[in-house]
């Protein structure tokens, strides 16, 4: 006999075996736990559409405006009533009223 055949030969290898039969199988979950029911989320409010008849004051058939204009961005820019004072929202001009004794 020779020396090559002599030596010891390794055990045969074994398959691989398929990755899901080696993995045990976790068991189904039946149902899952119902979540908490949040509260109805409350209703948005409209929107006030811009009332003209708010500016205007129709006299003799004639309309006068009730706020003043501002200065600086002319006719058509009304200025904001806030108490003490008149405010542009379009370029920010600020007018205060006179004070009242």
């Amino acid at each position: 006999m020779s020396k090559k055949t002599e030596k010891a030969q390794p055990p045969p290898k074994e398959a691989k075996k398929p990755l899901t039969e080696t993995v045990p199988e976790a068991p189904k979950e039946e149902a899952k736990p119902e979540k908490p029911q949040k509260a109805p989320k409350p209703e948005r409010k409209k929107k006030k559409e811009k009332s003209i008849y708010k500016l205007y004051k129709t006299e003799n058939d004639k309309a006068i405006r009730l706020r003043p204009v501002c200065e600086r961005c002319g006719p058509g820019y009304f200025m904001a009533d806030h108490g003490n004072r008149y405010t542009c929202g379009h370029c920010g001009y600020t007018r205060y009223k006179p004070a009242e004794r």
